[in-house]
């Protein structure tokens, strides 16, 4: 059974029958994992007792007890959902091994559903960034080029599935901390609908803005994951009050007469030559499928980057107060409390993670409220405006997902504006709230992957993954790198 390039579908009637043993099938990533991630640098933790759960689930199964669908599928989880007996860093010197008591709502849904945890994945420290050059412990590489970055802030999430070290993975996106990993590593991730899935458990870095979602190597495989993790939770305030629905029946495969929106603000200047050549192919496969193209503007695109880095630092800068030494995170030796604060924060945060603190207390000050972030929560206003007039026009919007390919490591992170930069297509969708996916599309001239973006209303994930699904079916692009095969 060629186990790397299955669909979670067979994977799980290869259990069901017999087939293969969920041993065999946990052995064979903890062994790719053995094998390849001293050089990919994916995993903050791997689960010591995935095994013996393996083993627990083929005894059930043998004596013929009833199991739910997934019982011994593997997944990784990215290291800021949050995991009862298992540590979560958020890749953070502040929380090293902290082991939360604890297990957050959308990764109870996973267990529940018979998933395996192979362990904790790597992400830009606290989900800020967009290389996963800002992770404490382990700074992922891209498996397409290991000199080079995987995207973030889930780019251990990404670069996991790519590699072949997990068959799906769970990530979070605040600005494109989904979308652009996926892009980078020629992988498909989903940001549902703002709400769509529970937050409580979720480690939070910007509240008005995070979502968790899936990544794969399919957009079956986002569909059935997806279907496990939506619903309603009454432990989370923002949670939407919508019924649970199996997105792998809306994969029909027919996309004939959908209204598919092509913004002209998102084809413009910086966007790299190789990248606009694949979107501008995908854009005509979708033509070719029956979709029609519209032409459409979101004319306050220009204003995304600061309002965000505005709203998102101000929440940031909230949120991660309470790491103190005193509530929470590490505690630093000290004569005095204000020396214990300042030390705890200063040996416990990265420079990235002071950076946006800084950034966000700046704009919540006394005299800077009105000036930055009141204003800032006006425009976001305007750009969740220019969706709404959009979706009057269009089922969904197709645009890249990432100006550019994998950059080099150690290439922006002198310089963070060309990093936020790097999320320039994505970002603009948290601040609407809606949904959206990075499917591979192409590959560079280096041999680097490409994605195309996906955009849709609230909760019209099933029609964006139909969308996905029906573009896969066209395309044979590799999802494992050639050198990673074996």
């Amino acid at each position: 059974m060629d186990i790397l390039n299955s669909t979670l579908n067979t994977i799980t009637s290869a259990l069901e029958s017999k087939e293969l043993s969920s041993k065999e099938l946990v052995q064979f990533y903890l062994d790719r994992i053995d094998k390849y991630d001293g050089e990919i640098q994916a995993y903050n933790h791997v689960n010591e007792n995935a095994i013996k759960q393996a083993e627990l689930i083929d005894s059930k199964r043998t004596k013929g007890e009833k199991l739910p669908k997934f019982a011994g599928v593997p997944i990784a989880l990215k290291d800021l959902l949050i995991t009862g007996g298992m540590p979560t860093t958020c890749s953070s010197k502040i929380l090293e091994g902290f082991t939360p008591p604890f297990t957050g709502t959308a990764v109870k849904h996973v267990e529940d559903a018979g998933f395996i945890t192979l362990g904790k994945l790597s992400m830009d420290e606290f989900a800020m960034g967009s290389s996963n050059e800002n992770a404490a412990f382990k700074k992922t590489r891209n498996p397409w080029d290991t000199e080079k970055v995987p995207g973030g802030s889930s780019g251990g999430s990404a670069a996991a599935v790519a590699a072949g070290l997990a068959p799906v993975t769970l990530g979070s996106d605040t600005g494109g901390s989904i979308r652009q990993p996926a892009s980078l590593c020629g992988v498909i991730g989903m940001k549902p609908t703002y709400g769509r899935v529970s937050r409580f458990g979720l480690v939070a870095f910007a509240s008005s803005l995070d979502q968790i979602g899936p990544m794969g190597k399919s957009a079956s495989d986002l569909a059935s994951l997806l279907s496990i993790i939506v619903r309603h939770d009454v432990q989370d305030s923002t949670s939407a009050k919508v019924e649970q629905v199996d997105y792998t029946k809306a994969l029909t495969g027919d996309v004939k007469g959908l209204k598919l929106g092509v913004p002209k603000e998102y084809f413009q200047t910086g966007l790299a030559p190789d990248v606009k050549k694949a979107v501008d192919e995908a854009i005509k496969q979708y033509e070719k499928l029956g979709c029609e193209l519209v032409d459409i503007s979101l004319p306050h695109t220009d204003y995304a980057l600061a309002t965000y880095y505005i709203i998102a630092t101000a929440e940031a800068s909230s949120n991660l107060g309470r790491y103190d030494g005193v509530r929470y995170g590490r505690r630093a030796e000290a004569d005095n409390l204000r020396d214990m604060y300042y030390k705890s924060r200063t040996e416990g945060f990265g420079d990235e993670v002071k950076r946006r603190i800084m950034l966000g207390t700046y704009v919540l000050s006394a005299g800077y409220y009105d000036a930055y972030y009141i204003k800032a929560q006006k425009v976001r206003t305007l750009i969740k405006q220019d969706f709404v007039e959009a979706f009057k026009k269009v089922d969904a919007i197709i645009c890249p997902a990432s100006p550019t390919t994998a950059f080099k490591a150690g290439e922006k992170t002198s310089d963070p504006i060309q990093m936020y930069l790097s999320d320039i297509y994505t970002l603009s969708l948290n601040l609407f709230g809606g949904c959206g996916l990075s499917v591979p599309c192409g590959f560079d001239s280096d041999g680097m992957p490409i994605g195309v973006q996906l955009l849709g209303n609230y909760f019209e994930e099933g029609s964006i993954l139909n969308l996905a699904y029906a573009f896969e079916r066209e395309t044979n692009l590799p999802k494992i790198p050639q050198n990673l095969k074996g």
